[in-house]
């Protein structure tokens, strides 16, 4: 089909599917997995939807599909009633329908934006743009490194530029405030946001040192000075420290668990072998201060070394061992992961221990102490066909196939 003589001067993308019998939009969808349907009432109802569907057209070329059913044609009237669709009784004549994995998923209700009709086409079931909410109708939102860099360039009053990633949730629980504070402070202050999530910010995010997200920054006439990291922080919160905006304090560290008051015994490199050799029956969790199933499992470590500590007939003792510290030990016993248990039976290591995680399993355990079950076999020990690679052969492998989907996983 071709466009009519008084629409195509709008130069129509021809990646924009017209379609008028049932059959043709019946193979669209059963071979198309993302199509946003233009249904309109006329083709001149159509023209300025179609304006900014060619340009949308071009943006998902290859990810989505754009059609357009004209129902004031004869032919294309009985489709839009099979389909059970009529424009006329929309404002502007038209209706835009999206259709996902053959079936129909929703009515497009968001902004009729290029960009928004983009960031639509390339996530259908996402959430809309920050934009795309009243009330952040004070954010001053950022789309390019070009935008970012006029901003600061041009703005005198101080300003707060959050950088974002869409799906993170921190993000969405800080927004809220922060679109009440840029209202409540619009003429003061500017607060901005900007998606940098995409890889063409890769310059943006490794100058303002963008290592997880948001990542709140406070310019000064375009000269950045602090990051602002409360959060959690309501519009009073955001309001209270731009009046007097400050470098974020550092942390107090962390108090290291041996230097805790608990019974566990703590090891290093220098009393490792000796304590060994002393005790007949030791269990040592290898741990790092930062991980956090070792935090997890402290109180229960903790709890079973008390118990076994004023046991008359104690099977053993527990010790730890910081794997961060004391390299050596991590290194002679390969430490590979967090927390790691070992047992050490007459001053020699006699088993790993996968299992043991809470107080009734580790005092039950030593009570008892036998082999752990085998470990399950690594998936590339399984029979599958799946190819699995590794750091020797993963580029030659690659070299070889036309199209290849990896996945980087941990056991």
């Amino acid at each position: 089909a071709f466009l009519p003589a008084f629409v195509s001067p709008l130069k129509v993308s021809p990646l924009i599917e017209k379609i008028s019998d049932h059959k043709d939009f019946k193979k669209l969808l059963r071979t198309r997995n993302n199509v946003l349907v233009l249904y309109s009432k006329s083709a001149t109802a159509a023209e300025s939807s179609l304006r900014l569907l060619s340009n949308v057209a071009q943006e998902v070329k290859g990810r989505g599909t754009i059609s357009w059913i004209d129902c004031g044609d004869t032919e294309s009237r009985k489709l839009c009633k099979k389909m059970k669709v009529d424009p006329n009784s929309k404002e502007k004549g038209v209706d835009l329908l999206h259709y996902k994995d053959g079936a129909f998923h929703t009515a497009y209700n968001r902004a009729a934006t290029l960009k928004s009709m983009v960031a639509f086409l390339k996530d259908p079931e996402g959430a809309p743009l920050w934009e795309e909410d009243p009330e952040a109708k004070d954010i001053v939102h950022v789309d390019s490194e070009k935008e970012l860099r006029r901003l600061l360039k041009k703005e005198d009053k101080p300003l707060l530029m959050m950088f974002y990633a869409p799906w993170c949730g921190v993000c969405k629980r800080m927004m809220p405030s922060y679109q009440q504070a840029a209202t409540e402070l619009k003429g003061k202050y500017v607060l901005a946001g900007m998606n940098v999530y995409s890889a063409e910010f890769e310059r943006i995010k490794e100058e303002f040192n963008v290592r997880g997200y948001p990542t709140v920054c406070y310019f000064e006439k375009g000269k950045f000075l602090f990051n602002f990291e409360n959060f959690g922080a309501t519009a009073a919160d955001i309001a209270e420290w731009l009046k007097n905006p400050q470098a974020p304090q550092p942390q107090a560290p962390e108090t290291p668990w041996a230097d805790e008051e608990n019974v566990v015994y703590h090891l290093t490199d220098e009393d490792f072998d000796k304590f060994i050799k002393d005790h007949s029956s030791v269990l040592v969790m290898f741990h790092a201060p930062w991980c956090g199933h070792c935090k997890k499992m402290k109180p229960e470590y903790e709890k079973a070394a008390e118990f076994l500590h004023v046991a008359s007939d104690s099977p053993g003792v527990l010790a730890a061992v910081d794997a961060t510290v004391n390299k050596a030990l991590a290194e002679r016993y390969h430490i590979s992961g967090f927390p790691t248990l070992k047992y050490f039976k007459d001053g020699e290591e006699k088993y790993t221990l996968p299992h043991l995680r809470t107080k009734k399993k580790i005092i039950d355990w030593l009570q008892n102490p036998e082999a752990p079950p085998p470990p399950e076999p690594a998936w590339e020990e399984k029979q599958t066909s799946v190819i699995h690679l590794a750091a020797e052969d993963f580029r030659e492998s690659l070299k070889k196939k036309k199209h290849t989907l990896v996945m980087f996983y941990a056991p």
